[in-house]
């Protein structure tokens, strides 16, 4: 166990599942560092809870090394874009090791496999990088967050339409607040959680009619799904200005989430580890 002497190292502070993470600790009385990439209000808000912010890139060896001294446990949350992540988690775990940090929980993602696509095999690879070293690890591998249901979002004359390419496909959305309870938890206690590999859902599988009847119901609006084809909706997000890698990333999750049943599934582990029901 840890005490509040500890300092935790937060990736992705100012993010869905870093802030409320840096939160939790600091109401905890954990000394916490947050890492991000812009000073902005967010990390205006993250100095307001008490927490260190500095910043940086975790491209940066230098930037990360200085990020890691003092550190006890670290969060490790690389975005998808640019398409660096294991440069990123090779750095990230040479400055851990080097200054003698004991534990990190890494954001991996649910079809993290060797025979997944590029994306979701280079998670896997950053899983088996970051075991090779003397650190604890614990790697989560989340169902698609809730908080994306508005992503392609549309409400027009008092409806909402969610237009996405997941056919019927199902999974059980996970609310980035659920996560973060869990990765403060195992930052706060990681050594029963050390090689550990964590497949984290929602409480309820459902397909996207389904969510959208849900979502329905708590706005008091028509909300409709309507699925998409997966290369319209490629096109669609590079007319939106994505890059050819960010348009292509959600194509080969589309296909996964309708082939392969990745997201699909539930369990418990967000009540058992973060200890709080959802």
């Amino acid at each position: 166990m840890t005490d509040t002497t500890d300092l935790f190292l937060i990736t992705g502070a100012t993010g869905n599942t870093g802030a409320p993470t840096v939160g939790l600790l600091r109401e905890r009385g954990f000394h916490v560092r947050a890492f991000v990439h812009t000073l902005d209000d967010r990390a205006t808000r993250l100095q307001e809870q008490g927490a260190e912010v500095i910043q940086g890139d975790l491209l940066d060896f230098d930037a990360v090394s200085s990020a890691m001294v003092g550190v006890t446990a670290a969060y490790f949350c690389y975005p998808i874009d640019p398409p660096r992540l294991l440069e990123a988690t090779a750095i990230f775990a040479q400055a851990a090791s080097e200054a003698g940090v004991r534990a990190v929980v890494n954001m991996s993602q649910s079809p993290a496999r060797r025979e997944g696509h590029p994306g979701a095999r280079d998670h896997w690879l950053a899983e088996r990088l970051l075991d090779r070293t003397h650190l604890m690890t614990t790697h989560l591998r989340p169902t698609l967050f809730a908080d994306w249901l508005t992503w392609q979002w549309v409400r027009h004359d008092g409806q909402g339409v969610l237009r996405l390419p997941l056919g019927n496909g199902r999974h059980a959305p996970i609310a980035s607040a659920d996560l973060a309870r869990v990765i403060a938890a195992i930052l706060a206690n990681p050594a029963p959680h050390d090689r550990q590999i964590y497949p984290l859902y929602g409480p309820e599988e459902l397909d996207h009619h389904a969510i959208a009847q849900k979502m329905a119901q708590t706005l008091g609006i028509p909300v409709r799904y309507e699925p998409v084809d997966i290369p319209s909706f490629a096109a669609a997000m590079r007319a939106q200005g994505a890059s050819p890698f960010l348009a292509q990333y959600p194509s080969n999750v589309a296909r996964d989430y309708q082939n392969s049943g990745v997201f699909a599934g539930t369990n418990n582990l967000v009540e058992a580890i973060g200890g709080t029901p959802r």
